[in-house]
């Protein structure tokens, strides 16, 4: 069966952040990253399963700018962060501290146009 809103991206974690797919749209690039570029999908959602606040690697793992840089998710007001899987390829997450989850609201190995 197809992952859809809300499914877990995978198994959980024996410890750190849940992650999960916040649109079908996500989860369906998700799916296709994992094909093209396995090895970097598996370095992000471990990124994103142990430090998704992490601003060690700038280049690759950042919170967005301006009108992007929170989301509202389920009545609250969450950062957006965006992770660089491959030269086009992204994923962007809101960041829930309260229930230390990370959901996955865009996923794609071409750049979303809406930063451009």
């Amino acid at each position: 069966m197809s992952p859809k809103k809300g499914d877990r991206v995978s198994v959980p974690p024996l410890s750190g952040w849940n992650v999960i797919h916040g649109t079908t749209d996500a989860a369906t690039g998700w799916e296709e990253l994992c094909r093209v570029a396995l090895p970097s999908a598996h370095r992000c959602l471990e990124a994103l399963r142990t430090e998704p606040l992490s601003r060690a690697n700038w280049n690759r793992q950042h919170q967005l700018r301006g009108r992007h840089a929170t989301r509202e998710w389920k009545g609250s007001e969450l950062e957006q962060w965006e992770y660089e899987i491959t030269s086009g390829g992204r994923v962007r997450y809101l960041v829930s501290p309260e229930t230390s989850t990370v959901i996955l609201v865009y996923a794609s190995p071409r750049h979303p146009k809406d930063t451009e």
